[in-house]
């Protein structure tokens, strides 16, 4: 898949992530936020196969694989914006 497909294909995925994501609770939201000050430390996410969703966490010594076509697309659009700033 070329790149431009990708960000194209990871920009429509972003749009309906928004969406979805305005239809979270308040309270899962919460919850969610609990969750992450309990790891008590960084957490690292990279994408190792843009085409397949996949992603590497890392927190603390442990690390997980995922698919995740959405958590994807989203540090793609994220990744794409870091490129746009012009460094002052």
């Amino acid at each position: 898949m070329k790149r431009r497909a990708l960000l194209t294909k990871a920009a429509a995925g972003t749009a309906a992530i928004g969406l979805a994501a305005t239809a979270i609770s308040t309270e899962k939201v919460e919850r969610l936020r609990d969750a992450a000050q309990d790891l008590g430390g960084p957490i690292v996410a990279y994408v190792t196969d843009a085409a397949r969703g996949e992603v590497v966490v890392m927190a603390g010594d442990s690390e997980v694989v995922r698919r995740d076509v959405a958590l994807v697309a989203r540090l793609t659009a994220i990744a794409k914006e870091a490129r746009d700033v012009v460094p002052s």
